[in-house]
């Protein structure tokens, strides 16, 4: 299958088609609105403004499966993200990245692009002492470990690499960037 088989529950019951996004460049973060790492959100609403009339897409999806930080509805996630950080791309329904009830499309994303760490640094080695005690193997397997967690999606469709959620937002630019 391609990344544009796969559809995004949409937060009024609809589904989104990722084929509305061949040919551009993709960018897909799991997101939340009570986490350390929500301030990213200034950080990717820069990129998309930036980058947007090139060619880049943000696909966001909201999911409250790390320490509950994403506790409201769909519109009040939505809320949240324009007042505080003046997001303009679209947000999809709050929904399961790993587990049971995870999208489809994560399965895809996490059998195309694995956990390759946290890097180095002291938020690095915090996720990792934090991530050890709720899964001893977080090492060794492709869940989604935190909120904010990146994937990019060439203009081919091809996933081409994955952040996790301690990258330094310059080097996710960089190669969104390489790609456009």
């Amino acid at each position: 299958m391609s990344i544009y088989d796969y559809s995004v529950p949409t937060p009024k019951n609809g589904d989104f088609s990722l084929k509305e996004y061949e040919g551009k460049v993709i960018m897909i973060v799991n997101t939340a609105t009570g986490c350390g790492f929500t301030p990213q959100y200034k950080d990717i609403e820069s990129m998309y403004e930036k980058y947007h009339n090139q060619g880049l897409e943000i696909l966001d999806i909201p999911c409250n499966q790390f320490a509950g930080q994403t506790p409201g509805t769909d519109d009040e996630i939505h809320e949240f993200c324009t007042l505080h950080f003046n997001t303009m791309f679209p947000q999809m329904k709050k929904s399961d990245v790993n587990g049971d009830n995870e999208l489809p499309l994560y399965t895809f994303l996490k059998s195309q692009k694995g956990f390759e760490g946290f890097g180095k640094g002291p938020t690095a080695l915090a996720m990792g002492v934090m991530l050890k005690k709720i899964d001893k193997d977080y090492k060794n397997n492709p869940n989604i470990k935190w909120n904010f967690t990146k994937f990019i999606v060439d203009r081919s469709g091809n996933v081409v690499a994955r952040f996790e959620p301690t990258a330094k937002m310059e080097t996710v630019e960089a190669c969104v960037k390489a790609l456009l």
